[in-house]
């Protein structure tokens, strides 16, 4: 890595995250960036609070340690698990001049734009879904919002193991979108809750009524992080722009520049390391 860099880390605990810095690599192409994935620990979805707040703290504290003056948890598991945790206990102790941002809220931000019936849906892996990161978010800003969940357990396997455009891949697509659609047909706004499930847009529009808003979080979240900078001045000059992405698994590396590849349609080189 290279020295005098303060790059803005973005940390997932697989690939999913990918996503969303496929997008902050767009929008912010002068910025140094680092991605943490820890695949070696993955999925977060089925973990305890408190297991996930651990690890991720971990991540945060590595990319901190390596230059980070700013950490976003393109996880919708960390960021419903851990994050205030750190932002409230941990920061002001380990690091007090540094920040750590999440998924949910900026996503959260974009209901009121996207739906006329006030019926949401959240489409979400087993953690996030549990957690009631979104209804619980959504109801302090938009309290006349009714909000309905679908966990969908089988959506990350289905990515990661490149079968989203397979028979099975679609039967499980259409299983959950129908169960949610089930609970509440007025709902006419889906956020997708988990960073991987960009990668299936494709398959869940062919599956949708055309009247159905989709969420999906990695420009929203880029855009968010752009107007944080601009608000945020005093951040601003503390992260390095040499136009840099450098990329770090816990796991096998040839199988992350592997899987990492598709998400962002180009070869890679990552290392490994250990927290």
């Amino acid at each position: 890595m290279k020295k005098n860099r303060q790059a803005i880390g973005v940390f997932d605990s697989g690939y999913g995250g990918l996503s969303v810095l496929n997008e902050l690599l767009k929008s912010m192409p002068n910025y140094d960036f680092i991605y943490l994935g820890d695949n070696a620990r993955s999925p977060y979805g089925t973990r305890s609070y408190d297991v996930v707040y651990d690890y991720t703290l971990e991540a945060v504290e590595k990319l901190f340690s390596m230059g980070c003056e700013l950490v976003i948890l393109a996880c919708n598991t960390a960021s419903a698990k851990a994050l205030r945790s750190i932002q409230q206990n941990d920061l002001p102790k380990i690091a007090p001049n540094k920040r750590v941002l999440g998924v949910i809220r900026p996503s959260v931000e974009q209901i009121a734009s996207l739906t006329k019936t006030k019926h949401v849906g959240v489409m979400g892996t087993l953690g996030t879904v549990r957690s009631n990161s979104y209804p619980l978010e959504i109801a302090k800003l938009f309290p006349d919002v009714h909000v309905t969940q679908e966990a969908c357990p089988m959506w990350v396997p289905l990515v990661e193991n490149n079968e989203v455009e397979t028979d099975g891949g679609r039967y499980f697509i259409k299983k959950n979108i129908d169960s949610l659609l089930s609970k509440d047909s007025l709902i006419d706004a889906i956020i997708l809750g988990c960073t991987h499930y960009p990668l299936m847009e494709t398959e869940i529009r062919k599956i949708l009524p055309d009247h159905i808003q989709l969420i999906s979080q990695g420009d929203i979240v880029a855009r968010s992080l752009k107007d944080y900078l601009f608000r945020h001045p005093e951040m601003d000059v503390r992260c390095s722009k040499n136009a840099s992405c450098e990329f770090f698994t816990t796991e096998f590396v040839d199988s992350f520049e592997e899987k990492a590849g598709r998400f962002l349609n180009t070869s890679l080189i990552a290392k490994h390391i250990r927290f």
